[in-house]
């Protein structure tokens, strides 16, 4: 069996152009993987580090685009955070209530994470001015959906398109408590909320309509504040004003790229990978349980608790996939995993619908159009849905052209795609990878026999 190609090009206009060439024999995926550290979390100790009384300690961070997003946010605005790196991380907090007006426009990238969950904090710090922006992608994404929570609190916040788009201006007030009934389960929504609470006299609670990821909630517990849940309703109450004090954070490995991986050892035949040290929070799982619905060979092993958050090495083996319906609840604990999903069902015997997503058309880019334009043109049958999309299985793929958008997430789940497309795929605009998994290139050509 000759060995499968996989070249990254550099373009004049620095772009990076991944090209990936199956050997007619095929090829199969072996090997023990160790993914990056979760984004959400990795973020979020950043964050609670930075207002945190005393030094947070954190390993395992996530060295991506969006981490650094945060980092240099929060540097911006008095905030010590050493050289970012795996090993250590120290942060060295001003306290609640602290963060200094910055002499310039805060950037938080590609990172909706950083700009939603920060607008909680910035909004609270009364008497102080702070504007934020983002990349050409973020700057496109709607901000309302914290936006209006934050203003029936009192928040004074401008932007463009009636305060829904960044570059956003905010004045710090003093807040009031507030019952917020998400339209939608967004961890983003709820943990801006939340933040904003943290400075706000009184309980502040968020009540959504399917549970979203909690790495928030256990954060905040982890550094001190006085929190509730409410399973039976969905509901988070944080009681301010709070002290946090510095922790020390082990992040997890994030399973939102473990996807990937997990995907691939079910489609390529052949193939047995083990990722290893994966967050499997059963708020994040999602994509573990559509799996299995569709038969794919995945067992959990080495299960632990690290730090608060439950952890696990996972061994994906090759199997026949068939198709299933994807909706609900289920949707809020996978919706990022949602592209690398759709590429599993190309593969699953049977037709595939996917509904309730319509968030994904809201992410770094329209993930239901990108992904149904580029896995058409492998030759796959993929229909859009308003919130989801239909994918009938069983059609091989033909190696082409195809785009990333500039989305971290559609760029790696086309690169498992090509695994298994005849021919030569190959994929413009693959630099996005960086953003989540700067590594994933590196991994694909070590695990690729």
């Amino acid at each position: 069996m000759s060995a499968a190609v996989i070249t990254l090009e550099t373009q004049k206009d620095l772009s990076d152009k991944l090209i990936i060439q199956r050997p007619p024999l095929g090829l199969s995926l072996q090997g023990r993987i160790r993914i990056p550290g979760d984004k959400s979390i990795s973020h979020r100790a950043l964050m609670l580090g930075a207002i945190a009384q005393g030094e947070t300690e954190i390993q395992g961070l996530l060295l991506g685009e969006d981490p650094r997003s945060t980092a240099s946010c929060f540097q911006a605005m008095g905030a010590e955070i050493s050289e970012l790196n795996t090993e250590l991380v120290r942060v060295k907090g001003i306290g609640l209530g602290n963060l200094q007006e910055p002499i310039d426009v805060l950037n938080a990238g590609n990172s909706g994470t950083t700009l939603r969950l920060m607008l909680g904090l910035l909004a609270s710090h009364a008497g102080r001015f702070f504007t934020v922006t983002g990349d050409n992608s973020l700057r496109s994404r709607p901000m309302s959906r914290v936006v209006k929570p934050l203003q029936q609190m009192g928040a004074q916040i401008w932007g463009r398109k009636d305060n829904s788009l960044a570059p956003l201006a905010i004045a710090g007030q003093t807040l009031k408590p507030v019952h917020y009934h998400s339209p939608i389960a967004s961890a983003q929504v709820k943990s801006c909320i939340l933040l904003a609470g943290l400075a706000t006299e009184g309980k502040t609670t968020v009540t959504e309509p399917a549970l979203s990821r909690d790495h928030s909630e256990r954060m905040l517990r982890a550094f001190g504040a006085e929190l509730s849940v409410d399973p039976e309703t969905n509901s988070v109450t944080v009681t301010g004003p709070a002290q946090l004090f510095g922790q020390k954070v082990i992040v997890p490995g994030d399973i939102s790229s473990a996807a990937f991986w997990l995907v691939a050892g079910a489609i390529v035949p052949g193939s047995e990978l083990v990722v290893e040290n994966v967050g499997v929070n059963p708020t994040r799982t999602g994509i573990l349980e559509a799996l299995e619905l569709m038969g794919a060979d995945i067992q959990l092993e080495n299960q632990r608790e690290v730090a608060g958050e439950p952890v696990a090495d996972i061994r994906v083996r090759s199997s026949s996939l068939k198709s299933c319906t994807i909706a609900g609840d289920i949707i809020p604990r996978m919706i990022d995993e949602i592209p690398i999903l759709a590429v599993a069902a190309v593969f699953a015997e049977g037709t595939t619908i996917i509904r309730d997503a319509a968030e994904l058309r809201v992410k770094e880019s329209d993930r239901i159009t990108v992904m149904a334009q580029q896995l058409n043109k492998m030759g796959a049958k993929v229909s859009e849905l308003p919130d989801g999309m239909e994918i009938t299985g069983g059609t091989p793929l033909v190696g082409t052209d195809v785009d990333s958008h500039t989305d971290h997430r559609i760029a790696m789940s086309l690169a498992i795609a090509a695994l298994v497309a005849n021919g030569v795929t190959t994929i413009h605009r693959a630099e996005a990878a960086a953003i989540s998994y700067p590594s994933f290139f590196q991994t694909l050509t070590a695990i690729v026999n």
